[in-house]
């Protein structure tokens, strides 16, 4: 909300010493948050000027300028060059001397242009900040204006004002009017306020023989789509009249054009009052309005020219001839106001924020209106802002008041809140005085009475948002200043914390990117086709959870892997030129059961603990949720270098993630052959852990993408990828590691070449090597895998190197070797490998 200084001058006191700091800082002290300072950005001289004469010189670009001779109120007149022509000579007019700033910033000099010398320059309302028009110079009789030759323009057109920027929170519409922040500046202050809508009930009155009918068949939650809807009629306007200066300044500064004198009055008095306010036409009215919801697909035509299809929850503004205006929202074109108008109905009015809002968002026609209705306005306020709308009709447009009118509207009952002695201490945790919780409530408009145990407050009509009795609390802590509730670290309980779960997935991420993976987050939505790449070994079409209101339409269902994200965002990476990376990413899929349908339209009321069996259905309608970690790697892991050439990303890199992982989460991770339909054929390894049991569990797969699913996700050279359930893996690790005591006896190592069928996997040979060689077998690794000479074809050799260590001795040779051996007989027993002579 922006707010001129010197509207809110006309409605509270402020100091006339009081900077634009100094209101931003009273209206964040009662709960705003300052936003931006706006002005006309122009300095002087800027006086007012008379034209004597003018001489028309046409040039040989084709244009026409106009030689001027200007009084500006010195001794001699000003020579100024002119392109504009919608001025006479005696029009009094606004001059722009040497050394003055227009908005832009747009400095004024004397110059030499069209062989004059041009010593300032005559300017339009768009030069000035005034408005979008700039087809001709402003010509101030046109806006009632005859001031002496010489003023001061900027004072006189009011251009000397600043506005503060406020951003409002939802829940505070009361504050989208200069009532409302007049109101709160007195709270911050303690300064007087006037309430503009102060006044007499009986001048209030709206006549009769114009009252509105709602036919709402069908209300939004039981609530009537209007429940006040005041008209009013002034007859004899005259829309040619200009909108004063002071009025197009303080709709500016607020940020609004002005559109002509009546348009910019009920513009005016929206901003002034927060009631938004409607005026028609009264001669191309066809009868009486009629407030009711749309038809299936009924069409009307709004102010700016678009036709909308309407919904069945939409409430229009009817005559005879259909639909005029969508309610609350904007109006119709049929009934505008415009130049040739003379007769005008008024409209305030209450509508159902509800209807309000989803209209406003079914239709993407958001508006100042539908800003203030969506929010609430007071109900009491429609009286006030349509006879203010009708005087300042007469005072600036020559109309006539007239009786004729109407008003329906309800009993607006407001319920009390019972606030308990005490709670506002205990909630607050400052140990306010009665007479501090009740002077709070009473400043802000409500009533407080004293009741056993406490007191019954009931809210001012413009605060829909005070609902309970927490909300009132904050109301008195808001009033009294935030800066008196202390500030106090809670002592948490013990036996709290991270569980052992949360633990372990920290420390697999920290573990990643220490070693120097990247993490990156990204959006859980994907399409169909990827789910079946990614999401299954064999590439197969799995169910999905499409969602119902997608983000983006082309990216409707939640993942079932990570890797779809991670290719988005390598992708985005590769196209502004980082082509190395190392990504990772933990986060959730979703992975719904085949058959079964998941959502829920039962939704637990608020302020009430739902029981055990809503929660359990609450569960039961979500599909399962896996917590992954996946990673990408493509382009270099080290640069082109003097005497080194680059060396790509591979396999290893995404093996040793696979064993940062494992060491992370506290268990050994095997690596066996496999295939996937997203990864290369013969590059593509299944990621086992074992139980308590010894059995094999498969967590996740490692291998290079196949080079189609690269291509399609316009990666430029090979990438390499992984993905493991990481809450299974930390499962399986059982409890908390503990470190070995590090032996101190030697080991002994020896080195063993197996032959054995070319289809057998390396890893599942080491898995029965140490399971042959027992206790005393430290570590076994594959140091060669040879295919050729001396050895059969279909075979192949495997060399293992193995390191034997005992914790209470030295390993003689013998031992070490009769412990291979043992392994070596378990390999020979389950795959028919021999020693390799």
């Amino acid at each position: 909300m922006r707010v001129p200084l010197s509207w809110l001058r006309e409605y509270v006191d402020v100091a006339e010493t009081a900077t634009p700091d100094d209101v931003f800082a009273a209206l964040v002290s009662v709960g705003f948050e300052e936003e931006e300072l706006h002005g006309f950005d122009i300095s002087g001289p800027v006086v007012v000027g008379q034209v004597l004469s003018f001489e028309e010189e046409p040039q040989s670009n084709g244009k026409t300028i106009r030689w001027c001779q200007v009084d500006v109120g010195e001794a001699e007149p000003r020579g100024i060059v002119c392109g504009a022509s919608n001025f006479a000579a005696g029009d009094k007019v606004v001059v722009t001397l040497p050394g003055a700033v227009l908005p832009g910033p747009f400095p004024i000099a004397a110059r030499k242009t069209y062989g004059h010398v041009s010593d300032g320059m005559i300017a339009s309302a768009r030069e000035l900040g005034l408005g979008d028009e700039h087809n001709g110079i402003l010509i101030l009789s046109e806006l009632g204006i005859d001031a002496p030759v010489g003023t001061d323009a900027i004072a006189l057109l009011g251009l000397d004002d600043v506005a503060v920027e406020v951003n409002v929170t939802p829940d505070r519409g009361y504050a989208f009017s200069l009532r409302g922040i007049a109101r709160e500046y007195a709270h911050a202050t303690g300064a007087v306020f006037r309430d503009p809508a102060d006044r007499d009930f009986a001048e209030l009155q709206p006549g009769t023989g114009r009252t509105a009918v709602v036919e709402d068949a069908a209300p939004i939650r039981g609530a009537a789509g209007a429940t006040e809807f005041v008209t009013r009629v002034v007859r004899d306007v005259d829309p040619s009249r200009p909108t004063p200066p002071w009025m197009i300044a303080r709709l500016t500064l607020a940020g609004m054009r002005s559109l002509g004198v009546l348009i910019d009055i009920t513009n005016y008095v929206m901003l002034e009052l927060g009631n938004p306010v409607h005026g028609y036409d009264l001669d191309k009215l066809d009868g009486n309005i009629v407030i009711r919801r749309a038809a299936q697909g009924e069409k009307m035509v709004t102010l700016d020219g678009q036709e909308r299809i309407l919904h069945a929850e939409d409430l229009l503004i009817t005559d005879g001839s259909g639909p005029i205006g969508l309610a609350g929202v904007m109006g119709g074109g049929t009934t505008e106001m415009s130049g040739t108008t003379r007769n005008v109905l008024i409209e305030a009015a209450t509508f159902d924020p509800i209807t309000i809002a989803r209209s406003a968002r079914r239709h993407k026609l958001p508006s100042e209106a539908s800003k203030r209705f969506e929010r609430g306005v007071d109900p009491l306020i429609p009286f006030a802002a349509a006879r203010r709308v009708a005087d300042l009709m007469v005072d600036l447009a020559g109309g006539t008041l007239t009786e004729e009118g109407g008003a329906l509207f309800a009993e607006v009952f407001i319920s009390g809140i019972d606030l308990p002695a005490g709670f506002v201490q205990g909630l607050i945790g400052v140990d306010y005085t009665d007479d501090e919780v009740t002077g709070a409530l009473e400043t802000i408009g409500a009533e407080a009475t004293t009741v056993d145990g406490g007191w019954t407050v009931i809210p001012p009509s413009w605060r829909p948002d005070l609902t309970d009795k927490w909300s009132l609390a904050e109301e008195v802590a808001r009033i009294h200043g935030l800066d008196r509730i202390p500030s106090v670290l809670p002592t948490p309980p013990s036996g709290r914390g991270l569980t052992d779960l949360q633990q372990g997935r920290r420390r697999v991420a920290n573990a990643l990117a220490a070693a120097g993976v990247v993490e990156t987050p990204a959006f859980p939505f994907t399409t169909q086709e990827q789910n079946d790449l990614h999401g299954s070994a064999s590439g197969q079409s799995l169910p999905g959870v499409r969602l119902a209101n997608p983000l983006d339409g082309q990216a409707p269902y939640l993942r079932r892997s990570l890797l779809p994200g991670l290719l988005r965002i390598a992708h985005r990476n590769i196209a502004r030129g980082l082509v190395d990376l190392a990504i990772f990413e933990t986060g959730v899929v979703f992975l719904p059961e085949p058959g079964v349908v998941y959502g829920t339209d039962e939704v637990p009321p608020l302020g009430v603990k739902p029981s055990d069996e809503t929660l359990a259905a609450l569960d039961a309608s979500i599909p399962p949720q896996a917590r992954l970690v996946a990673a990408l790697f493509t382009g270099h892991v080290t640069p082109r270098q003097p005497g080194r050439a680059a060396e790509e990303y591979g396999l290893s890199e995404a093996l040793d993630a696979v064993r940062v992982i494992a060491d992370a989460a506290g268990v050994e991770i095997d690596v066996v052959q496999g295939s996937r339909t997203a990864l290369h054929p013969g590059r593509t390894g299944v990621l086992q852990v074992r139980d308590a049991a010894g059995s094999a569990i498969e967590v996740g797969y490692v291998g290079e993408l196949h080079p189609q699913v690269s291509a399609d996700a316009d990666l430029p050279g090979r990438a390499v990828v992984l993905e493991l359930d990481l809450d299974g893996v930390l499962a399986l690790a059982g409890d908390r590691v503990v470190a070995a005591s590090l032996s101190t006896y030697p080991a002994a190592t020896q080195d063993v070449s197996l032959v054995v069928d070319a289809g057998i996997p390396a890893a599942e040979v080491s898995a029965a090597l140490s399971e042959g060689a027992g206790a005393l077998l430290e570590s076994v690794r594959l140091v060669d895998d040879y295919r050729g000479e001396g050895v059969a074809d279909g075979s192949k050799s495997l060399s293992f190197a193995l390191r034997f260590r005992a914790d209470d001795r030295t390993l003689t040779a013998a031992e070490a070797t009769e412990a291979k051996l043992a392994g070596v007989a378990v390999t020979t027993e389950r795959f028919g490998a021999r020693i390799r002579d």
